[in-house]
């Protein structure tokens, strides 16, 4: 009999885990996909094109609170859960639910949907969102072109818009994110690379994409997205842990199985975290991922200009995903503007417009900072008109996409930079240069 399935989402993992599992396979019917997470990824179809046999009209994608509903009127038989930085508890929960619904609740092993390449795969992914896996991209990207290799970077799935024109996407300029209508969220990502003159693929079909890729690499860099496991099989994985948030490498889903799966283990933001926080994760790291190479690691800050921070009443916008569903109350641009002197960090709360009063309403962790959301143009207007209310002096933007490049802010701007350094005692011990470098030698890539 043909088993009725509903896939849980966030407009990435779940696409992928039906290509690679459920697509054309006789044994299942996909009835629809739940979406969360992100705000307004729900209320369209995975299209006909990318459904493979069998689904005529394509796939509905449904919000996650229409789940119960959806088991129920469709006498679902399994429900697999395929989205990240999920409460381990919070994951049971949902089982619960699934179960007392009458269907099987699964999770698809990570190794069983990774893809295998014709090329080395270096994969960048982390135990939380927000640890820092952006700048060890690019600092790995840095290491491999060093040695004579040409670098494709493959990023985890941000497909928010129409589907069917993201199966493979190509950014090689910037031209190619307005070409390819991307978000904040996207730009986030994509933007620091292109800046290097890295070409960075993404989309929905990871099988076409990675046939794509290999065509112009001689090394892959998987770029998580986070706390996922990636699509990739890897020939060397790396783990960022973040120990702000010490403990949470034990605590979510699937961080928990990027620690155990590590060769090499980052620890980042060792100048800023507590000595206490460090010591937790390194001791959590040697427990249960003893194999792994640890490297101490730090993410340092800059702005073009030190001097006009000083003494200002600063609005701090930083990346939106960090604060929201990573659950942080800061990022860079609150550690920016504290190194170099602000006077003030001026609360955007009173200020908030539309959908962005309702994320701070959602998300009441975060602290006197605005998230950069854009998710949709309307959003996007939203944070636009946020940023111009707030009484303030100037603006750090802490994201890494260039908002004064497509947002007209009404006050003096500067953005955050931000990178990836050794520790001063990683110099001592081992540098994420060296480490790499030796597990690549192990493996004959160099």
């Amino acid at each position: 009999m043909v088993e009725k399935v509903v896939i849980m989402g966030a407009a990435g993992r779940d696409f992928h885990n039906f290509n690679v599992y459920f697509r054309d396979n006789p044994r299942y019917e996909v009835v629809a996909f739940t979406a969360s997470q992100i705000e307004g990824i729900e209320n369209r179809s995975y299209p006909v094109e990318l459904c493979g046999a069998g689904y005529p009209d394509g796939i509905p994608i449904c919000h996650e609170d229409e789940l119960e509903r959806i088991v129920s009127g469709n006498k679902v038989d399994l429900v697999a859960f395929s989205y990240s930085d999920v409460r381990h508890e919070d994951v049971m929960h949902k089982a619960s639910s699934v179960m007392a619904g009458g269907a099987d609740f699964m999770m698809i092993g990570a190794t069983y949907t990774m893809l295998e390449s014709t090329r080395p795969v270096v994969a960048v992914c982390a135990v939380r969102t927000g640890c820092g896996k952006s700048q060890t991209t690019r600092k790995v990207c840095d290491i491999l072109r060093a040695e004579g290799k040409r670098v494709v970077v493959v990023r985890h799935p941000m497909p928010y818009g129409d589907l069917s024109r993201q199966v493979v996407q190509r950014f090689a300029s910037f031209e190619d994110f307005t070409a390819h209508e991307c978000t904040v969220e996207e730009r986030e990502e994509y933007e620091p690379l292109v800046e290097r003159g890295l070409v960075v693929y993404a989309g929905v079909d990871y099988a076409a994409i990675l046939r794509e890729a290999e065509k112009e690499a001689d090394v892959i860099v998987w770029d998580g997205g986070n706390n996922d496991t990636s699509f990739f099989k890897p020939t060397v994985q790396i783990t960022v842990f973040d120990p702000h948030r010490a403990g949470h490498e034990l605590t979510y889903f699937p961080g928990e199985t990027n620690m155990l799966m590590a060769d090499i283990a980052v620890v980042n933001k060792v100048d800023t975290a507590s000595p206490e926080g460090v010591a937790m994760v390194r001791e959590n790291i040697a427990r249960h991922s003893p194999q792994a190479q640890v490297v101490l690691a730090e993410s340092p800050v800059s702005v073009a200009e030190p001097a006009a921070v000083r003494g200002k009443r600063v609005l701090v916008v930083e990346d939106g995903p960090t604060l929201t569903h990573g659950e942080m109350a800061f990022g860079a641009g609150s550690v920016a503007a504290r190194a170099y002197g602000a006077a003030e960090l001026v609360d955007p709360r009173p200020y908030a417009k539309g959908s962005i009063r309702e994320v701070f309403a959602k998300y009441p962790q975060v602290g006197p900072v605005l998230p950069a959301m854009g998710y949709s143009q309307q959003q996007l207007a939203d944070l636009e008109a946020t940023i111009n209310a707030v009484d303030c002096d100037m603006v750090l933007l802490g994201t890494p996409a260039k908002l004064t490049g497509f947002l007209s802010i009404d006050k003096p701007a500067q953005r955050v930079v931000y990178e990836y350094a050794d520790s001063a005692e990683a110099t001592a011990q081992a540098t994420l240069d060296g480490a790499l470098r030796a597990a690549l030698q192990k493996r004959g890539v160099l």
